[in-house]
């Protein structure tokens, strides 16, 4: 087969509607770089990009912000699909712009209210990225494991920071790698879990501290 679609891909430096005409696109993302733009304040560079990120406007930033999270350093490593829209808006004029269909680390789809125009809103939604098949179609790859250490270190750091702090010891430096990348969010978790735990005993009444017995 002759594929076309390599020869029809604009010259630029970003990922363009025009270069998802062939169809949708799932890229993994390599890494986050803000830039100096105002329109276009972040670049989300993927594997075999060639040079050429993927800029999103302020209505997918937000989907990104919703569904991933504010923090552009735990991207690197997920899943996302793109595709082109059609009656994205330009001026008046339908132009086409990029729009992201699917999305890794999530167990169901979300869906929220983007500005279409000034005066209205449209609903917005953005489904689960199937996890990846190994080579032979058989199990998922490592994705997977990946999702489930981000889950685990969520619902350790609900239990307390000496909870957390207890499993994050025991994991293997590459599980400790994964984990790191949303240790913020962990500790902000694991603060709130630690502000919720009930009082020792002798902070109910009748249990007087020793040294106020003593006295």
């Amino acid at each position: 087969m002759t594929d076309l679609s390599q020869t029809i891909a604009p010259k630029s430096d970003q990922l363009n509607a025009d270069d998802l005409i062939a169809g949708p696109l799932t890229i993994r993302v390599t890494r986050v770089s803000p830039m100096r733009e105002p329109d276009q304040p972040i670049a989300i560079f993927f594997e075999g990009d060639g040079g050429k990120p993927y800029k999103p406007g302020k209505s997918m930033r937000r989907v990104l912000v919703r569904v991933w999270g504010k923090d552009g350093f735990a991207y690197a490593g997920r899943r996302m699909t793109l595709y082109r829209d059609d009656s994205v808006m330009f001026g008046g004029v339908a132009v086409g712009g990029i729009r992201i269909s699917h999305m890794s680390d999530i167990s169901e789809s979300v869906t929220l209210p983007l500005t279409v125009t000034r005066a209205s809103r449209k609903l917005f939604t953005v489904r689960p990225l199937p996890p990846e098949r190994g080579p032979s179609g058989g199990k998922p790859t490592g994705e997977d494991t990946r999702t489930k250490l981000l889950r685990i270190a969520r619902e350790k750091a609900a239990l307390g920071s000496a909870d957390l702090d207890d499993w994050i010891g025991k994991l293997k430096p590459d599980h400790r790698a994964v984990v790191d990348e949303i240790e913020a969010e962990l500790r902000d978790i694991a603060a709130e879990a630690d502000d919720r735990l009930p009082p020792d005993d002798d902070g109910f009444p009748g249990f007087a501290p020793a040294d106020e017995e003593a006295a």
